[in-house]
């Protein structure tokens, strides 16, 4: 029951917000030649960050699985 009243939302939700997304995104775009001559240039700062939080995180995650297999082997022996 909680399963189909959480589908029952995010239906809901994506119909009341879609008419608002589709008008925001007409909006903006009143000249289609206008995000080609954009630069992303200032975008390098940001995907460098996010690299290097997702190698932070897989290696926190590794460290965590290498400590948890080095526990199991020790409980096992015991």
């Amino acid at each position: 029951m909680r399963t189909l009243a959480a589908f029952v939302s995010v239906a809901v939700a994506l119909l009341i917000l879609s008419p608002v997304a589709a008008m925001a995104q007409q909006a903006g775009l009143q000249d289609p030649q206008a995000l080609a001559g954009q630069s992303l240039r200032g975008y390098s700062y940001l995907f460098a960050a996010y690299a290097i939080a997702w190698l932070l995180l897989a290696g926190w995650i590794i460290s965590i699985a290498r400590r948890l297999a080095r526990l199991e082997r020790v409980l096992k022996d015991e």
